[in-house]
């Protein structure tokens, strides 16, 4: 089972960022901080895209993005359910009208 990832708080993330932009080295500030030097390149990345400097989705892009995704699952998921009752309905003929002889 894969290592959950740690969540920092977008304070520390942006605090790190500064910390980058005013000189510091991402392996320095990751040996100071106990992460990679390689989050530290993405965060600060990602900065830069929500800044507008770089090109890409912004953060909240990205989490409106997984949001809608999730969304559209469930609809699926949804879908499938519907269309399969719908199916078995038609089979055992349940909802269709019986012709009635009044004689």
């Amino acid at each position: 089972m894969p290592k959950p990832k740690p969540s920092y708080l977008p304070e520390f993330r942006a605090r790190v960022v500064e910390l980058v932009k005013a000189g510091r080295t991402a392996r320095s500030l990751a040996e100071e901080f106990q992460v990679t030097d390689t989050t530290v390149r993405n965060w600060v990345r990602q900065g830069e895209i929500d800044e507008g400097v770089s090109q890409g989705g912004t953060t909240d892009e990205k989490q409106e993005l997984a949001q809608l995704r999730r969304e559209v699952k469930v609809l699926k998921e949804e879908r499938d359910i519907l269309s399969e009752a719908a199916a078995w309905f038609a089979q055992e003929g349940v909802g269709t009208p019986k012709t009635r002889s009044d004689s």
